[in-house]
């Protein structure tokens, strides 16, 4: 087929059209425009490729989907219908096929239907989808009669109140693929709740409902306020300069919000950094305060659509006061100025659904009166003395708590009244392991420590449980989970800034004595236990003796516990597992025996405690009480000070008849706080280390924990705690498979493998950490203790390890934190050199420069 414009031409001057369009954009920042030109110069370019084609005049070229609302994204498909008046004869659909292909010759991504009117019906009928992308239409050239024939059957054919329920059910079947947050780390400025589509999905209701195609016929309707119209445009102005922006960038139709995209975006959108944020940090925070707003608005504009388009026959209001009801299910004002009459009434209406669970929210009348009356809360009205003991009855009340923050945070209450929460409020964390907006993270917290309170989830962490259920006043709790994040993103330590926060709203409302110290007291502590726990060896009694002491009773150990846990759960769901757990709870618990006992043994006491309490569990086995001494005599104190009883008798049971043999002893065993226990016993040779660092990163294992250990007759008896990352095969399964290879690949002499290097995450390569290295001697200056900090990485581990071995430094234990996409690695080191600085300066850069991403 042959055609009287080149299709040469016609590519060149649409790429040429869509050039100058995005300059333009670029230089008047003008979004509408924008996509009706881009829109237009497409039209003009399919209705000339049609015309030099000679179709017969019956039929027509219709742009329906976005396209058919007279908008068109840089990488946007181009959707059309080919609309027929009966179907095609072998000639016409050979015609046709070549159109379709030279759609795709001028440089269109072309998404088209070739359809009969009654094709279009039915496939309407029958997918709400294709209904909905028919809904916006509009007839590019071709015939007049058949597109008015097909735009008034296609409307003809519209149920209003069905497609309502079902573009609703399609919303929250979308909402839930996003996780029902508009909070990710990589949203869809498209798709995720807060998107476009929400805006998308109100308008499209209203047109099938005959309410109009514009926020400015919603607002004639009296569907939306003023104000709100004013919103809504906003809003979409946002998203639409995001996504319009992202495509000139990345050349293509791409609409999440990646790493690899958010810091030119924020460039190209003229988005400064801060000095405590990132350009991009700050990009994000304005797209979630965004997004935010979107779910606000579509929420009550769904509540008032289906009022309006589904009206019921509701039984009488029922009062609750002389300022709300009840109507329906729904907490309603009892006229539209409540709030302004008793400005009180704004924090009232949440205590209130706190008092009624089987509320199930506010009507629209209400969020739209509680929207426009935020501004209310003004310096005076935080002075109030009735307003801030209705605030703190919120974290005092028996049910409801999460749920009512959550909401006052949704709707911009929380953040008015604490002006200090409404700075992080959708504030990014890109510290890689928090995966929530500062804000989300503490509702988190708070949602963590409430579940420690409930029944129907004490099955989750009993130990929590029981703990929290004893604990007077647990709402304390709440207010420091509120204030233990607060001050992030200021700069400065965010703990210690977060305490004056928190002791400023104590005295001014009222919370005295032990709370307030207690609350204060978390605050600037939060992030301590899970250090020394994770950092720390917890088998050293001085290390428990020190954190101990920093605790002061019980009361404030048990609430450090229970943050701690509920602090680490809400930052990722990669970040918590068994193992974190069992260090917890073990200093949890060996703290609370040294605040009872008063004092803690000494080194002897202790290790007369942990040898009798061995030889007990020996006794299970019908071992006789001198099995022991063979091996024992062999082990120093050392040994007996970072061993618990349990291990002590595992070691003995596999040893004991074996304490001088030439060939490698490996054994393993699922371990209490999850994935696996490796124990290690052979003639002690040069790189040892590195070979099973090796070993494990290959099996598909990271090391949590490691104990080092050389026996007196020159032997290496060292425990690993295994997890597995690679999530290939059952923790049990393994144990053979490890035992087995590990003794054989000890056995045949096999060098140091390094692992694969594997792939970065994105979260990694576009916002690093910068790595930090420090050396110091421990508590007693008989070894020095190593920590670094850095992104993790495939076989990082083994890289470090590496440097050591080429040091001659001698690994006597490591303690392996990762957090997310980060690591704090602690180790106790040795070595004839490390007491020179030069050494250590050396070590050091070293390792530096292996740690630089």
């Amino acid at each position: 087929m042959t055609t009287s414009v080149p299709v040469k031409t016609l590519r060149e001057n649409l790429k040429a059209g869509r050039k100058a369009l995005a300059a333009r954009y670029l230089e008047e920042h003008d979004a509408p425009a924008y996509l009706t030109r881009h829109a237009g110069l497409v039209d003009g370019v399919l209705a000339e490729l049609w015309h030099s084609l000679a179709f017969p005049p019956e039929l027509a070229l219709v742009a329906v989907g976005g396209y058919g609302r007279g908008e068109l994204y840089p990488g946007s498909d181009v959707d059309l219908l080919i609309l027929l008046p009966g179907e095609p004869d072998a000639a016409l659909t050979v015609r046709l096929e070549q159109l379709v292909g030279l759609f795709w010759d001028i440089g269109l991504e072309v998404g088209h239907s070739v359809r009969t009117v009654p094709d279009c019906l039915r496939e309407a009928a029958g997918d709400i989808t294709v209904q909905t992308a028919l809904l916006e239409n509009r007839l590019l050239t071709g015939s007049p009669d058949l597109y008015t024939g097909f735009a008034q059957s296609l409307k003809a054919g519209l149920n209003p109140q069905a497609f309502f329920k079902a573009k609703r059910l399609e919303q929250e079947e979308r909402h839930l693929r996003y996780q029902e947050t508009p909070y990710s780390l990589e949203p869809n400025c498209k798709e995720s709740p807060g998107g476009l589509r929400d805006l998308q999905n109100i308008l499209w209701i209203a047109q099938a409902s005959g309410y109009g195609t514009s926020w400015r016929d919603l607002k004639l309707r009296q569907l939306i306020t003023q104000g709100e119209h004013i919103q809504l445009q906003k809003c979409e102005r946002h998203l639409q300069h995001l996504r319009i922006h992202l495509h000139l960038l990345t050349g293509r139709r791409e609409d999440r919000l990646l790493f690899d995209h958010q810091t030119a975006l924020a460039q190209a959108m003229d988005v400064t950094p801060t000095a405590a944020k990132r350009a991009s940090e700050e990009l994000m925070q304005a797209y979630y305060k965004n997004a935010k707003l979107v779910t606000q608005l579509n929420t009550i504009l769904l509540q008032n659509i289906a009022a309006d388009l589904m009206p019921v026959e509701a039984a009488p209001p029922c009062p609750l006061n002389e300022r709300f009801q009840v109507v329906g299910d729904f907490l309603d004002v009892v006229h539209e100025q409540v709030f302004e009459a008793t400005p009180s009434a704004l924090l009232e209406s949440f205590w209130l659904l706190q008092q009624h669970p089987e509320l199930r929210g506010m009507t629209a009348r209400t969020l739209r009166a509680l929207w426009r009356s935020r501004d209310l809360i003004t310096p005076a009205f935080r002075k109030d003395p009735a307003h801030r003991r209705l605030f703190l009855s919120l974290f005092q009340s028996e049910q409801g708590v999460v749920h009512e923050f959550r909401r006052m945070n949704q709707y911009g209450i929380l953040g008015r009244y604490l002006p200090a929460f409404g700075k992080i409020v959708g504030q990014m964390q890109h510290d890689l392991f928090h995966v929530y907006t500062v804000d989300q993270h503490i509702l988190m917290v708070m949602r963590n420590l409430r579940r420690f309170a409930l029944e129907e989830f004490a099955h989750e962490y009993p130990y929590c449980s029981r703990l929290h259920n004893a604990f007077a006043r647990p709402w304390v709790l709440y207010v420091a989970a509120l204030f233990h994040d607060i001050a992030k993103g200021r700069g400065g330590d965010h703990s210690l800034l977060g305490m004056e926060d928190a002791r400023e709203f104590c005295e001014t409302h009222g919370v005295e004595g032990e709370d307030q110290e207690l609350i204060v007291w978390l605050v600037g502590q939060h992030l301590q236990m899970s250090q020394v726990a994770q950092k720390e060896d917890l088998t050293d009694p001085e290390v428990v003796a020190a954190f101990a002491a920093r605790m002061k009773d019980q009361r404030h150990l048990t609430a450090l516990y229970l943050l701690t846990v509920a602090d680490i759960r809400g930052t990722s769901p990669k970040v918590w597992n068994n193992w974190k757990a069992k260090l917890l709870e073990d200093l949890y618990r060996l703290s609370l025996r040294y605040l009872e006992a008063g004092d803690a043994p000494g080194p002897q006491g202790v290790i007369q405690e942990r040898q009798a309490e061995a030889l007990r569990l020996l006794r299970y086995f019908a071992l006789s009480d001198t099995v022991h001494e063979r091996l024992w005599k062999q082990l120093d104190t050392v040994y007996f000070l970072r061993h618990t009883a349990e291990e002590i008798a595992w070691h003995t049971r596999a040893l004991h008849y074996r304490t001088q043999i030439d060939k490698p002893v490996v054994k393993a065993r699922l371990h209490p706080g999850g994935g696996l226990q490796v124990m290690v016993y052979t003639e002690d040779q040069p790189d040892l280390f590195l070979r099973l660092v090796g070993f494990f990163a290959k099996a598909g294992y990271s090391i949590a924990d490691a104990k080092i250990h050389t026996t007196r007759h020159g032997y290496a008896l060292d425990s690993f705690i295994l997890l597995d990352v690679a999530d290939n095969a059952s923790d049990r399964d393994m144990i053979p498979v490890i035992e087995a290879e590990l003794t054989r690949h000890l056995e045949c002499g096999l060098p140091a493998e390094a692992p694969s290097s594997g792939r970065l995450s994105r979260q990694v390569r576009h916002f690093p950490i910068t790595p930090e290295v420090h050396i110091r001697p421990d508590e007693r200056e008989a070894q020095q203790i190593l920590s670094l900090v850095a992104a993790d990485r495939p076989g990082l581990l083994f890289h470090v390890a590496r440097i050591l071995a080429q040091h001659g430094i001698a690994l006597k234990a490591a303690r392996i934190a990762t957090l997310g996409e980060r690591v704090e690695d602690t180790f106790l080191i040795a070595g004839p050199e490390l007491d020179k600085s030069s050494t250590r300066m050396k070590l050091e850069s070293d390792l530096l420069d292996e740690l630089q991403i």
